[in-house]
């Protein structure tokens, strides 16, 4: 919830920046700042998923199966840096 809390401030400094007509550099940046913030939350909620989704947790996985999500989890957040 603070992530996403974090991400609607971005979000408002977006719209204030649009709002007062800033630099395009200014606007970018708070894009970017709000993009990467955005690709964090979205790594996270995914490795959530897997670790209590894919993975079950009632059940002990097996080795194969741990490396596979770690894999998966890894290659993910290389992908959303």
């Amino acid at each position: 919830m603070n992530r996403a809390r974090r991400i609607r401030g971005q979000v408002d400094v977006i719209v204030r920046t649009l709002e007062e007509k800033s630099e395009c550099s200014e606007t970018l940046h708070a894009i970017s700042v709000c993009r990467g913030a955005l690709d964090s939350l979205m790594a996270e909620v995914i490795e959530g998923h897997i670790r209590l989704r894919v993975l079950d947790p009632e059940r002990d996985p097996t080795k194969e199966q741990t490396g596979a999500a770690e894999d998966l989890i890894d290659a993910l957040k290389t992908y959303l840096k």
